[in-house]
């Protein structure tokens, strides 16, 4: 159960349901619909959805369906973004490169020149 207000062509709402109090915004454009709100176990939602409505009587009926997913949890520890492993620096004899197959074995010189 919730309040909107209308700010232009956005909506500005607080609501309680079974998650606790929240408060978001959303717009709209023909009966589809999209918001971001934040609920009171600060997470973040993200919204969307579609419906339609009709005037019966003096009354609006609607019906709608829709979706939301979580964009941020506070309460969520945050995962180290992964570090790509350091490149090998390539083995040197002296001043010559020494290369390397893909298995990692060492490719003779011989090999590189075509003359074994």
């Amino acid at each position: 159960m919730g309040v909107g207000i209308p700010v232009g062509p956005f909506s500005v709402g607080v609501g309680l349901g079974s998650g606790g109090l929240s408060a978001g915004v959303g717009t709209g454009v023909g009966p589809v619909g999209v918001g971001v709100g934040v609920n009171q176990r600060g997470q973040v939602l993200g919204s969307a959805g579609v419906g339609a409505s009709t005037g019966v009587g003096g009354a609006s009926v609607g019906v709608g369906v829709g979706s939301s997913t979580v964009l941020h949890d506070t309460n969520r520890p945050q995962t180290p973004e992964a570090q790509p492993a350091p490149q090998p620096a390539p083995a040197q004899s002296g001043d010559a490169v020494q290369w390397r197959d893909a298995r990692g074995q060492l490719v003779p010189e011989c090999r590189l020149q075509g003359r074994c």
